[in-house]
């Protein structure tokens, strides 16, 4: 009998290689198995191209099996070499090690960690770090082979690029990314390894390891990287990466990345990054294709990424905000709102004094070229003040009336938003 979990991965489209599809699909409806998938820190927080692998962890453990997150708190500082065009720089083991608690932190509430088959987490420095030399080459070293290492695509394209080359240093990265399989094959009778499609060769390094070390079975699968339809690359917008840490990216900008997904990619975004069924998913395109000015189903994208990451109250607080700067209802924002949109990058200056002149502040922060045009705007009602139109050229902005007596929200037409904050001492 086929195996549901792949059943649901195909009509996802997150099956990109299998080592062994049929035996894996028995594998997988005989019993509970353990399935893990690594996380290298190469900065102090995932981002969303990551949560690929998290959500597809979370899929195996609906289905009743147990996932293992692990932290390359020893291959990150190694660095994999995998498709890069040049070496990566090596981080300091004491920066890298305070990314591996962070990224802990934004991982530990996409999985349950209560039950039959609760998550585990590990970290690949635990039996790496006392780990020597001569027993690393003849305990793990024996069972790779050079001649198979460079033929590995993701090696071999480095070795062809004329200049390149790559060190020892990266070249030793898929023997530590086996060795890890061959671990939590030994600690927790992990079977099942899954990353990106850019991990096959060390996944299948990893998974042969595991046979020939410890005689066990052992599988690989890989996810598709996320593509968008015109061709221009995931996760990024004019700002930089899309942060899964809400310090980096806020609930609110992070729900207006996913609003703001065009129509041709919604239906695939919903498909790998929701549990939406796929029969609800059909739905709402459709609602999408006949009623496009309501974009029902980037708003179901939104709102079930974001519930998932950041929670139901960070859902609310970017709907919150999205209305206050869209429909004009300022009034509803919280203190906590307003300090997402400084965070944000939204434009916005502090000032000292508690009185401040309206036409100086439009002149200063650049909602007009000068006082005169600013003059301009107010007279002719250009200018909304938290929400409400002003249009007194002599007015000052007393922040004993400011919002939460420290912000306001200073608005040119519809779109060209700027906060200005008390800075308080």
């Amino acid at each position: 009998m086929a195996d549901a979990l792949l059943e649901e991965l195909r009509g996802r489209g997150l099956i990109a290689q299998v080592s062994d599809e049929a035996a894996l699909d028995a594998h997988l409806a005989s019993g509970s198995r353990t399935v893990y998938c690594g996380f290298d820190p190469t900065a102090d927080s995932l981002h969303i191209g990551n949560l690929v692998p998290l959500l597809t962890l979370k899929r195996f453990q609906n289905h009743g099996h147990r996932p293992i997150l692990l932290l390359g708190g020893a291959t990150g500082l190694i660095g994999d070499p995998s498709f890069r065009n040049d070496e990566r720089s090596l981080n300091p083991m004491g920066v890298v090690a305070g990314w591996v608690e962070r990224i802990r932190r934004q991982v530990e509430g996409l999985v349950s960690f209560e039950g039959n088959n609760a998550a585990i987490i590990e970290n690949n420095l635990d039996w790496t770090e006392n780990l020597d030399v001569v027993s690393f080459l003849r305990d793990i070293g024996k069972y790779f082979s050079v001649n198979a290492m460079i033929q590995r695509e993701s090696v071999k394209s480095r070795l062809d690029r004329e200049g390149e080359g790559i060190s020892y240093t990266e070249f030793s990265y898929m023997l530590l990314q086996g060795m890890d399989y061959a671990e939590l094959a030994d600690r927790h009778h992990c079977t099942v390894q899954i990353g990106g499609s850019d991990q096959w060769g060390n996944i299948v390094s990893g998974m042969d390891l595991v046979r020939r070390k410890l005689g066990q079975e052992a599988f690989a699968l890989t996810l598709p990287l996320v593509t968008k339809a015109d061709g221009t690359k995931f996760g990024k917008t004019a700002g930089g990466a899309i942060w899964l840490d809400p310090e980096k990216t806020s609930p609110y900008s992070f729900y207006q990345f996913w609003l703001n997904t065009a129509d041709a990619d919604v239906a695939h975004f919903l498909k790998i990054f929701t549990f939406l069924p796929l029969d609800d998913i059909t739905a709402v395109v459709e609602q999408l294709r006949g009623a496009p000015q309501e974009r029902a189903a980037q708003k179901s994208l939104a709102s079930e990424v974001t519930r998932l990451l950041h929670g139901e109250g960070a859902l609310e607080s970017a709907r919150r905000i999205s209305d206050a700067l869209f429909n004009g209802s300022i009034d509803s924002l919280t203190e906590q709102d307003l300090a997402q949109l400084k965070l944000d990058g939204m434009d916005s200056s502090t000032v000292d004094q508690d009185r401040v002149g309206l036409l100086a502040l439009i002149a200063d922060s650049g909602l007009a070229p000068s006082r005169g045009q600013a003059r301009k705007l107010v007279a002719g009602n250009g200018i909304r003040i938290n929400g409400v139109v002003v249009s007194d050229i002599e007015a000052e902005l007393d922040f004993s009336d400011a919002l939460f007596k420290k912000y306001y929200l200073l608005c040119r037409g519809k779109k060209n938003w700027h906060l200005v904050v008390k800075n308080c001492p």
